[in-house]
Parts: C-alpha cells; sequence; structure tokens
C-alpha cells in the first residue's frame, strides 16, 4: 500500500463479530431460489490483506454484471429497516437476502447480475485495520472492483449501489478510477465528513459522529480508526478532514445521484454538491422529499436503477437517454409532492429574492426597512423571556421555492465570545398549522430545511461562495466581542417546496437545536449539546443592519 501522507489514530474495537451476531467466516456454497451463494469469498488486497465477500450470482454460471456493496455494517446484517415502521419500508418491498442499505440479490440475479456484498478492510472478519473514508479505504475499495471485474462469472463491467456509507466510500474510490467501474449509483452519501456530518457550521455534532461507529461501524477483530479522538484533536478543518474528501474532478465514472430535502443535517448537502462537482459527462440527479431507505426500495427507484445499470453495465437500450438531467420533487406536505424534470442544478432560472427580516413585528417584508430594531432570545432557552425568534411571511400567490437559501444576520452576543446559532424554514398554512415534511430518516414533523453557524466559524471561503450559498473555510477560529455586531452568513441547506396562496414560511432562530427526539428511541441522531452559548442574543434588523432571507424564487417556464 502506498504511503498516503496521513496517519489516523486507532483505536481497539467496540465489539467482536461473534458478539454481534456475525457467523464465523467460513466459506460455503448453496443454490438458493435460483442464485449460487458463496459465503465469504476471501479477496486479497495489494498489501496481502483478505477481505470477504458473499457472491450472489445466477444458477445458470452465465457471467454477469457485478454490483459491488461496501459495507461496514456486516454483510450478514438483513433485516433491520422493516422492523421499525418508521422508516417507511413495508414488508415484501426487499428480501431477507439484502444486507442493510444494499442491493436485493433476489431482484438482481434473475436479471443477470452479479451482486457482491464485501465487508469494508478492517471490519467484521475482513483483516487489516480499519480507517473511514480514507485514501487507504478507497485502495482496498478499488482493489474488491477489480477483483470483481475479472473472475468467471463477471463479465467485466462492474456497477456500485448502496445508501449512506454504501454510497459516501463511492466517492474517494471513484476518483481513483478503477478500469473496470462502469458506473456508479449514490444514494445519499456525505461528501464533506467535516462540513455535514461533525461540524454543522462549525458547531460539534454530539450525537450521530460521536455513536455511529461504536453503534454501528466498529465491530472488528482488528484496531479501528479512533474518530471520537481524532475529532477532538481536530477542530478545525485540516489535512485530517481533507484526506476524507474526494478529488471530484477526477470522477469520469457515469453516476445516477439520488438525494432527498429530508436528510438535513446528513447525506443531503454533500450528496448535491457531488453532483455539482463531479467530472462525469454521463450524470443523472434525483431529488426526492420522501425517506430514503424506503425511496431506494420503491418499485419506480429499482426499476430506474435497472434502467441505469443496463444501459452502462449490459449495453442494452433503457430510459436513461430519455431522462431529464434533473429530476425533483417539490413538495406540499408529508408525501405530497409533484415530480419535474430539470436542465442543470441549482436551476438556472432561479429568481433569488430577499426576505427582510422585521425585528419589531416578527415578519418577513419584501422591501428593506429604514428604521433599525432589534430582538433578542435567550441564548440556551431556559432563561426569562423569548427563547427564540421568529420571522412569518405571508405568500399572496402560490409560490416554488426550490434550492439554496441563505441566512444574512447581523447579530451581537451581549455577554459572551462566541454564539451558536440554529436556523429553521417551516411551513405554515393559511389556518395557521404546520405543515410537516419527511425528516431524517425516522420523523413525520420535519422543517422545510435547516441551518447552523458558530459565530467564530464564520470567515468565508471566498473561492467557493456564492451570494445564495455561502462556505465557510472553518481554518481558525476568530471570536466575538461582546456585544459588538457582526455580519453572519448562514448557509441553509437545500430544498423544494411549494407555498401555496395563504400559506406562510416562518423562519425560526434560537441557540439550540430545533428538532429534538427521544436519545433513547433514537441514539444515533444529530444532536448539538457541547454548547458555548450564555446569556442573550440579539439580532439587529432595519437601516445599516438589513438581515434578510434569501429564498429561490422559481418562475413557471
Amino acid at each position: 500500500m502506498t504511503d498516503l501522507g496521513y496517519r489516523y489514530r486507532l483505536r481497539e474495537p467496540y465489539g467482536n463479530p461473534q458478539e454481534r451476531g456475525a457467523p464465523p467466516p467460513v466459506y460455503s456454497r448453496t443454490v438458493e431460489h435460483g442464485m449460487i451463494i458463496e459465503r465469504n469469498v476471501s479477496v486479497g488486497l495489494r498489501d496481502g490483506v483478505r477481505v470477504y465477500a458473499d457472491v450472489f450470482r445466477p444458477v445458470d454460471e452465465r457471467p454477469g454484471p457485478p454490483i459491488v456493496i461496501w459495507t461496514p455494517y456486516g454483510k450478514h446484517w438483513y433485516g433491520a429497516l422493516e422492523k421499525d415502521p418508521h422508516t417507511a419500508v413495508r414488508e415484501g418491498m426487499l428480501s431477507h437476502y439484502a444486507t442493510f442499505e444494499g442491493a436485493d440479490p433476489l431482484y438482481w440475479v434473475p436479471l443477470g447480475y452479479v451482486i457482491v456484498n464485501v465487508d469494508a478492510r478492517g471490519t467484521w472478519y475482513s483483516e487489516g485495520t480499519s480507517t473511514f473514508l480514507s485514501p487507504e479505504e478507497a485502495e482496498a475499495f478499488y482493489d474488491v472492483i477489480e477483483w470483481a471485474g475479472v473472475q468467471k462469472w463477471s463479465s467485466g463491467k462492474v456497477g456500485l449501489t448502496g445508501v449512506s456509507y454504501l454510497s459516501q466510500s463511492q466517492w474517494k474510490t471513484a476518483a481513483l478510477q478503477p478500469p473496470h467501474l462502469a458506473a456508479m449509483n449514490i444514494w445519499e452519501g456525505w461528501s464533506d465528513t467535516y462540513r455535514e456530518v461533525a461540524r454543522h457550521g462549525g458547531i460539534p455534532d454530539t450525537s450521530f459522529w460521536t455513536k455511529v461507529v461504536a453503534n454501528a461501524w466498529g465491530v472488528s477483530t482488528h484496531p479501528i480508526e479512533d474518530i471520537v479522538q481524532e475529532t477532538l484533536e481536530h477542530p478545525l478543518f485540516d489535512a485530517f478532514w481533507a484526506s476524507k474528501v474526494a478529488d471530484f474532478s477526477k470522477i469520469v465514472t457515469p453516476a445516477f445521484i439520488v438525494a432527498s430535502w429530508t436528510d438535513q443535517g446528513l447525506h443531503e448537502r454533500g450528496t448535491l454538491e457531488g453532483f455539482k462537482q463531479i467530472a462525469s459527462p454521463q450524470k443523472w440527479l434525483e431529488i426526492h422529499g420522501r425517506k430514503k431507505w424506503s425511496y431506494y426500495y420503491e418499485p419506480f427507484s429499482v426499476a430506474r436503477l435497472q434502467a441505469f445499470f443496463d444501459k452502462f453495465l449490459k449495453g442494452v437500450d433503457s430510459p436513461v437517454g430519455t431522462w431529464p438531467k434533473v429530476l425533483l420533487e417539490v413538495r406540499e406536505k408529508y408525501y405530497v409532492g409533484a415530480q419535474r424534470g430539470e436542465d442543470e442544478w441549482p436551476i438556472a432560472r432561479t429568481q433569488y429574492t430577499k426576505l427582510y427580516l422585521d425585528a419589531k413585528g416578527g415578519r418577513l417584508e419584501r422591501a428593506p426597512l429604514p428604521q433599525a430594531a432589534s430582538c433578542s432570545y435567550d441564548a440556551l432557552g431556559g432563561g426569562p423571556g423569548a427563547h427564540r425568534a421568529e420571522f412569518d411571511y405571508l405568500f399572496e400567490r402560490t409560490t416554488e421555492l426550490t434550492g439554496h437559501m441563505k441566512l444574512k444576520l447581523f447579530m451581537a452576543a451581549q455577554s459572551a465570545d462566541d454564539m451558536d446559532i440554529f436556523v429553521g424554514i417551516y411551513k405554515f398554512d393559511a389556518q395557521g398549522r404546520h405543515v410537516p415534511m419527511a425528516y431524517y430518516t425516522y420523523f413525520d414533523d420535519g422543517p422545510v430545511a435547516l441551518g447552523w453557524l458558530r459565530a467564530s466559524h464564520r470567515e468565508l471561503d471566498r473561492v467557493r461562495s456564492t451570494e445564495h450559498q455561502p462556505v465557510l473555510l472553518h481554518q481558525r477560529e476568530l471570536k466575538l466581542e461582546a456585544g459588538k455586531v457582526e455580519p453572519l452568513d448562514i448557509e441553509i441547506w437545500p430544498s423544494g417546496t411549494l407555498f401555496e396562496a395563504g400559506a406562510r414560511l416562518k423562519l425560526i432562530v434560537q441557540g439550540t437545536d430545533l428538532q429534538k427526539y427521544s436519545k433513547t428511541r433514537h441514539p444515533v441522531y444529530t444532536r448539538h449539546e457541547d454548547s458555548v452559548n450564555g446569556g442573550r442574543h440579539v439580532i439587529h434588523t432595519g437601516g445599516a443592519t438589513g438581515s434578510y432571507l434569501l429564498v429561490p424564487v422559481i418562475p413557471a417556464r
């Protein structure tokens, strides 16, 4: 293995495979449901390390295109999604052969494909040390793709698919350009671990990122990467975090990329950024407003993915040539929305519109306010007085908002040298009732969109930022002077929502998470409880401190 320039911190695994229910890595070959199933096939990597794969292939022994699924969750882990009704995965949507977040062999093998489920390097019984979304992992994934491409049961063209980690691990591997890789399917996979998972707007995630390894990825017979300690040691974006970001300019593989408006705080931003940045001349984007796991297994989605793989792995006629470059859903409410094709992302005809905050009236106005005003809230939500600031906008005509939002705030901390700011966009109907959206895999009461900022991380990347999407450098802390008003640019993650005439957009600004759920029921969910807040936060509006919300209005064609 080459020297990749960064040494990760290692620790003992959080559990061993036997304790977590994994059978021993003993090779077996069976024939079930018209499939030859070879379990625990040993695959050698370039440095002599061996990883284990389960291979599902047609019983007629005819070579087919392999679809490789690289997982840290355990290739043996079946049935988890159907057991939780909140995932919206219905009984019968997938068989017990489908590994967690992966493609269902019982669907794909009868079509002539080969499914290869691989325990990622250093996880479960696979050998070597486990480092997550690292250059070393990308090289190991590359080696498995090339192994799959030359087996006697392989047609030579390899595809990739899977949800979440099974997607985000594809970015760096595809950038290495494995010769046998012919098609990739990213189904909601973040692409910048620091900005999209570990530090939202600079605010550390204290739940998902610190628990996902212990709860899901960290089972092994070998040392694993100590993500928790590394995160503490690297509070700013540095070489460590950069090592987990792909060079998107080197990704040229045909790509079918699926994102959702609903994965605010996890996969949504990174999936869309990956689509924008990859160099693949043949790439398609789909954005939906549903729960990601169930949407992956919906017959409509599986048929779309089959059309994509049929074209690029089998070379047969398929509807892909007639697809719009972007297919997106404009939501009205939970699980209600309409799909529409577009030519690009973001949408070129977007009319970015400023709605100015009125601190005195709690409204958003189309025209700048000449008179300065201010409002404040208790930064931790537990003191006297308001614990948030709210601003409403009434739509006089039906309006579609699809794309990036930005919140420009002029703010001060009365008695602290930093601020954690949490922003939410919500829809209310003409009767004043909250219109809920699907949210974060499990939930039915979600927002339209969310944003975050730790004020000391406010320094912008002037090269990457645009008027509608501020990108933070995260390379140094710029502390506040208590009471001094500072301009802040807050990225609000993209969304697509229809606001009918009479509906209201509600902007909420506060000092703690807006969406709160049971830690017992949902331990692995994004939370931000390591706060720098204290005292009151003051928002200034009007005059020279014209705070505003920039919204993406989409005119009809």
